[in-house]
Formats: structure tokens, sequence, C-alpha cells
């Protein structure tokens, strides 16, 4: 138990150092940018590449997929239900916001440190169906509710989004490759661990200069109903994956910690996009993540 509090700590550290570094000047707001695109163009693909490289995926594996779409899924359905009789925009605005998980830049160093490669293959499978519910199709959903987008033109939008999505393109790539057992050269490989063991430390620093918090007084109901039900559904979820799941351990114990990854990243964009509260949903993802970092470790310690 030592071990993993002392790690993670150092992951909090990282975090803080971030924020810290954004507040003195070092940073500036603009350098998220900066830092999301190299984690999201050139450490997270990498460190993708090195994780499915090498391990055997059964067919039958890629149902692990489904469960990362199917978590998105889920929570959307829980929350348009609980607003059936709300505005269109405030059901489209919480359908959003509770949406998708945030995986690539938040979970995965957490797997990359504290889990072996069957963990990181079980990540990457779960944030491919992920994928399809964060990069695109919450926000295609939450639009047909507020009456701003065809059926047609949303499912267009979301096939572009994951087409120039880096991370997803080279989890599929990867899928492909490993089901066809051709691997990659051992140059390549090399060069992708260095740059891929740069992920944990570039994400964490990422998100420190990216935290911050807003929202007003009558925000917090909002707030609270969105977080308790993704977080009450997270509990249920990895009690049910750990215990039921007919998976290897590794396997269990990164499904059970992925469900309780924050709020998808992309989130405060398709809802400023979608002409709703930004500053709402900026909230929202900072507190989301702030809980994610508490819940994780707490697993960690319960399931290593």
């Amino acid at each position: 138990m030592g071990p993993i509090l002392m790690r993670a700590a150092c992951f909090i550290m990282v975090i803080i150092l971030g924020h810290l570094l954004r507040r003195i000047g070092f940073f500036k707001e603009d350098d998220f940018h900066v830092l999301s695109k190299i984690v999201l163009k050139i450490t997270l693909p990498a460190s993708i590449i090195t994780s499915v490289a090498g391990r055997e995926i059964q067919p039958s594996m890629l149902a692990i997929c489904l469960l990362g779409f199917g978590g998105g899924a889920l929570y959307m359905g829980i929350l348009y239900i609980l607003n059936l009789h709300a505005s269109k925009e405030k059901r489209a605005f919480e359908v959003l916001n509770v949406s998708g998980y945030n995986i690539g830049t938040f979970t995965m160093p957490f797997v990359q440190s504290f889990l072996g490669p069957a963990g990181m293959l079980a990540t990457s499978l779960f944030d491919t169906g992920n994928s399809f519910v964060c990069l695109g199709g919450s926000y295609s959903v939450a639009s047909m509710i507020k009456g701003g987008g065809e059926p047609s033109s949303s499912f267009k939008r979301i096939a572009s989004t994951l087409v120039r999505s880096v991370p997803f393109d080279t989890y599929i790539l990867m899928t492909v490759l490993n089901l066809l057992h051709i691997g990659l050269p051992d140059p390549v490989l090399s060069f992708a661990g260095i740059l891929g063991n740069a992920n944990p430390f570039l994400a964490m620093l990422m998100l420190g200069v990216g935290f911050h918090l807003s929202g007003s007084r009558e925000q917090i109901g909002v707030m609270a109903r969105i977080l308790v039900v993704r977080y009450g559904v997270a509990l249920i979820l990895a009690v049910a994956f750990f215990n039921l799941l007919p998976l290897e351990l590794e396997y269990r114990q990164a499904l059970a910690f992925l469900v309780f990854s924050p709020i998808s990243s992309a989130v405060p964009a398709f809802t400023a996009d979608l002409g709703e509260d930004f500053g709402l949903s900026s909230a929202l993802n900072s507190i989301s993540a702030l809980i994610s970092i508490c819940c994780i470790i707490t697993v960690l310690v319960l399931v290593m």
C-alpha cells in the first residue's frame, strides 16, 4: 500500500506543480493547448503503441470496447430520463456534461504506472469504445436534443472527429495489426517507448496547468446531481466489473478504476459550441478530476 500511495501522491504533486507554475506566470493559459497537443498527438499515441504491441488480442476481448461505449451511453440515458420534464436546453447540457471518460490524459498514466501490460491493453480497448462517445457522439446527441442537428449531419460529424483523432486512429491501427499478428520493427517500438514514458508526467502537468474552477452557488445543485449520478453508477460498475467479469485479474483491476475516470476533457468545448454554460461545464470538469483522483487512489489500494 505504501508504494502505491507514494506514487499516487507524486502524481498529485505534479498536478499541483503545473497549477502553481501557471499561477506564477511560468506557464500561460494558452500553454495548456500546447501541452495538450503534445500529449494527444505524441506521447499518448506512443504509450498506446508500446502497450498493445506484442500483446495477443483475442476477438472476444473486443467486448471490452463495448463496455467503454456502454458506460458513456448509460450515463447519458440516466440523465435524459431524469430531465424528461426539464427544458430541452437543460436536458442537452446535462446529457452532454455527464458523458465520456477522460482516460488518455488522466487515467492512462495511472494504468501505465501501476498496472502491467494487460492493464494497459484493457485500457486501450475500453478507451476505443469510449472514444465514440467523448469525441463526438455525446455532442451529437445533445445537439439533437436541443434541436440543432439532424441525424445525418451528426453522424458525419462523429466520423470526421474520430478520423482526425490521433489516439483513436492509433487504437484502431494497433488493434488491427495485433489481430493480424503483424509486429512493428524494434526501432519503432524503442522510439515509441521513449516517448511513451514521458506521457504520465506531461499528462499530469497539463492537467495542473489547465485546472480552474468557476460557477455560481445557484449552479451547485446542477453539478451535484450530475456528479452523484456519475460516481454512483461508477461505483456499481466497478464492483460488477471486478467481481463478475470472466477476465484476468489485471483486466478487472483496470476496468474497476477506469469507470472512475473524470468527465471527458472535450466536454467544455462541446458545451460552448452548443451555446450552453461553458463556465459551469469547466467547473464541473475540474471538480470531477478532483473526485476521480480520490476514487482512483482508493480503488488502487483496494484491488492491488
